[in-house]
Parts: C-alpha cells; structure tokens; sequence
C-alpha cells in the first residue's frame, strides 16, 4: 500500500487533466430528483435529443437520461444509454454547472455519427451557470433572508 503511493499512483495534481469519467455525483439518480426535474424544468429541443434542464443549486451539473420502450427492443435502448453516457463522460466539462438535465433521445440516436451527436447535445445543453437567485435553493446561511 506505501509502495503504490510513493509512485504517485493515487496522487491528483493541479496540472492534472480532468477525468473523464461520469460519478454518481454528476447524475440523477432517484425517482424524486427525475420528478422535481420534470416539474420545474423548462424544455428544449433539437433534432435527436429532448432536454428538460433546471437549476439545481449545485456546483455541477447532473444528468440522466429516459429511453422508452418505443425507441426499440433492450439491445437498441442499451446502445442509446451506452452513447449518451459516452458523450457525457467526454463532454459534461464544457457543459455550465449548476443545472440538472434529463435526457430523451429520439430513435435515430442509436445509429446517426457519434462526433455529430455530441456536438448537438453540447450545443443545446445551457451555455452559462443559472442565476444564483434560480429555483429558489437556499444558500444556507439560516438566517432566513433576515439582516
């Protein structure tokens, strides 16, 4: 165990470029946080993906995604899960913080190009960080807006 940390295996530095993974943090993943998303959010759309973004109060964003029954038999829905957390995993560094988003692909998500894919979602996604007064998340100082 002190043989791996000398060689620096486990050490993260500055310089260091960011992961490319998808944590648990970075997703949506219980029935409340998809309810309190499709209430409040508002919708965007673009040819292959429907977005339903709203603030979440964080300082990162989450995602998740819904494929339906409709989009094809459970080989299809896995290829369309496995590209968008793909395009996530790469991607959700040059997507804003501070949002929740949830993701509908249409059909044609399992076989259009990749590169082509990412770049739609990474241009509908929101371009800058929710106003701070957005979705009425308290800033925890438990004063009660009192001064």
């Amino acid at each position: 165990m002190l043989h791996a940390a000398r060689r620096g295996a486990t050490l993260l530095r500055a310089s260091d470029p960011p992961r490319l993974d998808l944590p648990r943090e970075s997703r949506i993943v219980s029935r409340a946080e998809y309810d309190a998303v499709y209430r409040e959010a508002k919708r965007r759309s673009s040819r292959q993906f429907t977005l339903f973004v709203r603030p979440n109060g964080l300082p990162i964003s989450r995602f998740g995604w819904s494929i339906k029954k409709a989009l094809g038999n459970a080989v299809k829905r896995n290829r369309i899960r496995r590209r968008l957390r793909e395009i996530l995993r790469m991607h959700r560094h040059e997507m804003a913080s501070g949002w929740d988003v949830v993701i509908h692909p249409r059909a044609s998500v399992a076989t259009a190009e990749l590169a082509g894919l990412a770049a739609e979602l990474v241009k509908t996604m929101p371009r800058e960080a929710p106003p701070a007064a957005a979705g009425g998340v308290d800033s925890g100082s438990g004063d009660g807006g009192a001064k």
